[in-house]
């Protein structure tokens, strides 16, 4: 049973693009910011501009019966296209001394260290960077991979549909979509290990809990990782085996 440290369970973020649309690279939603944060961004840059906000931003001071200005968002589309689907070539990682007794096959994530194990030995591991969850939605425990799937659809959740309604029903995929060219799910939960299309975001607590990886490294992943693989997702990793992995890669 996976145990958390979250007070709630974090519904999953993730976000967004389309050509249509003004971006961050990225945000607390998983790359997407909505066509508002996206108006209010330009409004700041445009000191003085009379033209209205782009799609999706509060229309310009509409009145209330009451007098009072009310803000009113455009709705988002049901469907928004992830572009093309390119074939993704597997890049493998540095392969590090990894001292330990997980066993080989074994998935071993250090949130501190923001780093993806894949156990090859009771000596050594790959170690591949990532993006881990931002501050109240890191979790530990541990899950086995359940499936995967290339190039993912994303379905956001009601609840995050109520509180973002500029949001699509669904996000095909495809290169736009962040995440990415493939998904390695984590049991039943709403997490898993995943590509992204904003390489920037690696290294960072960003996510609202998933883990994300360069497209390159996922598909590596992916391809000696199977279904029934354990995940073992740790708030950070022993010391002996720390001060080895991060000694470098072996000779």
């Amino acid at each position: 049973m996976m145990r958390l440290t979250l007070t709630a369970i974090a519904l999953m973020a993730i976000g967004v693009s389309a050509p249509a649309y003004a971006f961050h690279p990225f945000d607390e939603t998983y790359g997407y910011v909505s066509p508002r944060e996206a108006a209010r961004e330009a409004a700041r840059k445009a000191a003085k501009s009379s033209s209205e906000p782009i799609f999706g931003s509060p229309s310009a001071k509409s009145k209330s019966v009451s007098g009072k200005a009310s803000k009113k968002y455009v709705k988002g589309p049901k469907v928004l296209s992830g572009g093309g689907k390119p074939r993704v070539s597997p890049t493998a990682p540095q392969t590090v001394s990894f001292p330990n007794s997980y066993g080989s096959g074994t998935i071993v994530i250090d949130t501190a260290g923001r780093r993806l194990y894949f156990v090859k030995s009771s000596s050594s591991a790959y170690s591949y960077p990532i993006a881990v969850g931002r501050q109240g939605f890191t979790w530990t425990g541990t899950q086995k991979i359940s499936r995967k799937v290339d190039w993912p659809d994303w379905r956001p959740p009601a609840e995050m549909l109520a509180r973002k309604p500029e949001l699509p029903e669904l996000m095909e995929g495809g290169k736009r979509n962040p995440l990415g060219a493939k998904a390695l799910y984590l049991g039943n939960s709403l997490y898993r290990i995943h590509g992204t299309n904003d390489a920037s975001t690696i290294g960072q607590a960003a996510s609202s809990g998933c883990f994300r990886m360069t497209n390159g490294h996922v598909t590596h992943l992916a391809n000696i990782a199977g279904v029934g693989t354990t995940v073992i997702v740790k708030g950070k990793l022993p010391n002996k085996i720390a001060k080895a992995a991060k000694a470098g890669s072996q000779s």
